[in-house]
């Protein structure tokens, strides 16, 4: 069983990381986590992806910003304190070519249209982004805690994957081919030209138009010079996501795919000596009466063929044995996570009736989160 109020109490635990498949409710549980952790002392900030408007409302995020707002609302007294924040993936990347390139230059790359494309529209860019603005609220030192929820995306593996791909993007063939002419000046240009650039050119101009090679050898020579610093910022954070101080919730509903996801994203973890806390398994649907399935449709038939006049006592009966029987089904596919993984702690978060759209909705799913249901 994962003690989550362990984990967010210790003072060792400095990062933790709501990963999983999208659509599995990692947001709502990242703004859980955190409301719970500042309501028992810690200093803590939330960095959403994604939020539903409700949810971000409930945050007091009612202005998205890329910078960490504290949450206040009346009512709202924790013994430490909430911040939270959506990443906004253009100003991140904005911000980072402003660190590491001077001014001039760094006005250069933002005018420039490759480049305006490529911090909105490359594979693995608001993944990066969200790992980049990680690294940021890290090195201030302003919380004791901080609060990941990463992109929404088809496969849970792409958060750690896709830094990877931009990064080798930026700094593979399509650079070099471009860096080429940029540096060889117009001679150059026309002999990659004729050496079949050509295709390569109308591949990519349907993206960004026909000023392709001018916008894209401009971008190369101010984008050379701070490449540097690009891939140190992501080796710092790569190392802060493998430090004894961050740990990982992998996130999945109690469905096949969502497992099996889960479970790749486990063993990749482990693979990478990264830090797992273990698994949410979130929306089951436990059984709230001690009566079995079988028992409650043998009741409900008795109930019809009696000819008593209670519909309503029959459709309940009816309802429950549907609910046994999916919750079973959860209980065998998280058995079989279990067997596959008997080391990881697992906490199930029963499914609500409705979205979360406030405060009192997020302490619930913590208070579910913690197993203290009583």
């Amino acid at each position: 069983m994962l003690d989550m109020d362990e984990l967010i109490d210790s003072p060792e635990t400095r990062v933790i990381v709501c990963c999983g498949s999208g659509g599995v409710g990692k947001t709502t549980t990242a703004a859980a986590l955190a409301l719970r952790a500042a309501e028992r002392g810690r200093q803590t900030v939330v960095l959403t992806i994604d939020p539903a408007r409700r949810l971000a409302q409930a945050l007091g995020l009612r202005e998205l910003g890329n910078h960490p707002k504290q949450v206040t609302v009346e009512g709202f007294e924790p013994k430490g304190e909430l911040w939270a924040m959506m990443l906004d993936m253009r100003r991140t990347f904005d911000d980072m070519v402003r660190v590491h390139a001077g001014p001039e230059r760094a006005e250069q790359l933002l005018a420039n249209p490759f480049y305006q494309t490529i911090s909105t529209s490359f594979s693995g860019t608001q993944e990066y982004m969200a790992m980049e603005k990680l690294g940021q609220l890290a090195a201030t030192g302003e919380w004791d805690l901080i609060i990941v929820d990463t992109p929404p995306s088809r496969s849970a593996l792409d958060f750690l994957d896709a830094p990877t791909r931009l990064s080798s993007a930026l700094d593979g063939r399509m650079i070099r081919l471009l860096t080429g002419p940029a540096k060889a000046g117009g001679w150059g240009l026309r002999k990659v030209v004729s050496a079949g650039f050509s295709m390569f050119a109308k591949a990519v101009s349907t993206i960004i138009g026909g000023q392709l090679l001018a916008d894209a050898s401009a971008f190369v020579q101010a984008f050379d010079t701070m490449f540097g610093g690009f891939r140190e910022r992501s080796r710092k954070t790569a190392e802060l996501l493998r430090s004894k101080g961050t740990a990982f919730l992998v996130v999945a509903a109690p469905e096949p795919d969502a497992l099996r996801e889960a479970s790749y994203f486990v063993e990749r973890l482990s693979s990478e000596s990264m830090p797992l806390a273990g698994l949410v398994a979130n929306r089951t649907h436990p059984v709230l009466a001690p009566l079995s399935g079988t028992e409650a449709l043998a009741a409900a038939d008795a109930l019809d063929r009696g000819g008593r006049s209670a519909p309503l006592a029959s459709a309940v009966l009816r309802l429950h044995a549907d609910r046994v029987a999916v919750a079973d089904r959860e209980k065998r596919l998280l058995a079989r996570f279990t067997r596959a993984h008997p080391e990881v702690p697992v906490v199930g978060v029963p499914a609500l009736p409705a979205d979360v759209h406030d405060l009192a909705g997020l302490r619930d799913i913590g208070t579910r989160l913690a197993g203290d249901t009583e």
